[in-house]
């Protein structure tokens, strides 16, 4: 089976923060692989900048390295990796005291390409650079600015934030990424549900029993230590990750894949969750921060010990009980459960669905487990749909509890897109579906404020866990409360 690549029209991409971790890591490699696709229409243009001064050779050197650490062997074509660092160019500029705008004007010059702006810097640096834009004449009618979570560290930051960059673009210029909506697993969760009689259905409290959504990590801080012990699991990844699946799975049916019909009904779930605040998050939150342990790599430290400070009561780890308050959904908890230094690396929601209300078959068949659905985000994409069947052959009723197990890569024989590659293109083909509105982002953080409150409030202190297990104990108290195990994700 091969996939059509539709190229775009030609673009300039100015990426601030051109020689940082975001962009060596994922937005030079995620380009590279749009070029080999051929999915670059001549003309178009990337120009990195940042405060380091460096000359144009040098900035490509930089990415031909980038590829080469992050791009697997197989996938680096010398020929199209020299067609594409040939549309790379630098500029030095300063967000604060905007030194370096005018060469960056200069470098774009008359060009009437899409013109898009990546800030792949501190959100502290946003409305700085929006700002600049504006005054240096680089703002466009047509032109975008892409923005990485996180969108402030609370509803009123979050305010402030937007309003700034709104006084610079419209919405509809704006497009604030959140790179899991770019997953092709994410995606096909709108197909399964969607463009299939036999889920939406059963996608209800009649026939569904609860819903999982595990995001874990295996590694530690890695050197985001600053930044993660302000912000914690809490503000890192449910406040936007999370809730962006959450919201995927609970949303009513769009009236079309338009992207402000998908986003209002991604709003809607937002706003009918019910409040977590001082008066219940003891009792449907848990907090946890990682212990010295073992990982596949052998003995890591502790969180405090990664941080080289005495105390912190910074959390690692995040489990919640979620439910929300409208007529699909009443009575079905969806658990939340995100960390670092956990057993493995994983990310998945899983469907669970009731029991059949009776068995027809003697014991001497065995147990009949309820159907799951499980969507796996990450490592290795895919559905499975978990079954009851009879075991094969003569000898009476044996039952046996199986998947029927679509792989994306076994099943289509296709490199899988990584997110980025695909939200990049979305930014220059100007559809929005797949981004945060600025309405949604607020709605978010005004649900998760009142739990940062409770936590502080209350004095909710973390939990120790040891690293190389699934977090704290009371993760497991949470769900198993309610008569309920998690998913065995390994």
């Amino acid at each position: 089976m091969t996939s059509q690549t539709i190229p775009v029209d030609p673009f300039d991409l100015v990426v601030f923060g051109a020689t940082g971790d975001l962009a060596e890591r994922k937005l030079l490699p995620a380009l590279y692989q749009r070029q080999r696709a051929g999915q670059f229409s001549g003309g178009t243009r990337i120009i990195g900048a940042s405060r380091s001064p460096m000359s144009d050779d040098e900035y490509r050197g930089f990415a031909e390295r980038a590829i080469a650490e992050h791009v697997a062997a197989a996938d680096i074509d010398k020929g199209e990796l020299h067609k594409f660092l040939e549309r790379l160019s630098y500029v030095s500029a300063d967000a604060r005291s905007g030194a370096g705008f005018e060469e960056l004007k200069a470098t774009i010059g008359d060009s009437a390409n899409i013109r898009a702006f990546y800030l792949a810097v501190a959100p502290s640096l946003f409305g700085e650079i929006a700002t600049k834009l504006k005054e240096h004449g680089l703002v466009t009618p047509e032109s975008r600015i892409i923005v990485e979570k996180p969108i402030g560290r609370s509803l009123e930051s979050a305010k402030e934030l937007n309003k700034v960059i709104g006084r610079v673009f419209d919405e509809q210029r704006i497009f604030r990424i959140d790179h899991y909506l770019g997953k092709e697993t994410v995606q096909n969760l709108m197909a399964l549900r969607f463009a299939n009689a036999l889920y939406e259905p059963l996608w209800n409290s009649a026939h569904i029993d609860h819903v999982q959504i595990t995001v874990a990590e295996s590694v530690g801080v890695e050197g985001r230590g600053d930044y993660y012990d302000k912000a914690g699991a809490l503000r890192d990844m449910v406040q936007n990750h999370m809730l962006q699946l959450l919201c995927l799975v609970a949303m009513e049916v769009p009236s079309s894949m338009d992207a402000d019909a998908v986003r209002d009904e991604k709003l809607k779930v937002l706003r009918a969750m019910k409040p977590i605040d001082g008066g219940n998050a003891g009792q449907v939150t848990v907090r946890g921060q990682y212990r010295a342990g073992a990982s596949a790599g052998g003995a890591v430290k502790g969180y405090i010990d990664e941080l080289g400070d005495g105390t912190s009561n910074t959390e690692t780890f995040v489990a919640i009980k979620a439910e929300i308050a409208n007529w699909r959904w009443a009575g079905v908890p969806f658990y939340l459960r995100t960390g670092k230094r956990l057993a493995a690396r994983v990310s998945e929601i899983v469907i669970q669905f009731k029991p059949v209300p009776h068995s027809i078959f003697d014991s001497a068949a065995g147990t009949i487990f309820a159907n799951q659905l499980v969507i796996r985000l990450q490592p290795d994409e895919g559905v499975k749909q978990w079954m009851m069947i009879k075991d094969p052959g003569p000898g009476g009723m044996r039952l046996r509890h199986l998947p029927l197990d679509m792989s994306f890569a076994e099943s289509f024989g296709l490199r899988n897109p990584d997110a980025y590659e695909r939200l990049l293109m979305d930014v220059v083909r100007g559809n929005q579906t797949l981004f945060m509105r600025r309405d949604e982002v607020e709605a978010a953080w005004r649900w998760i404020d009142p739990i940062l409150a409770a936590w502080e409030d209350n004095g909710q202190s973390v939990q120790g866990y040891t690293a190389g297990t699934w977090g704290p104990s009371g993760a497991i108290a949470l769900i198993e409360r309610d008569g309920r195990t998690w998913h065995d994700s390994v």
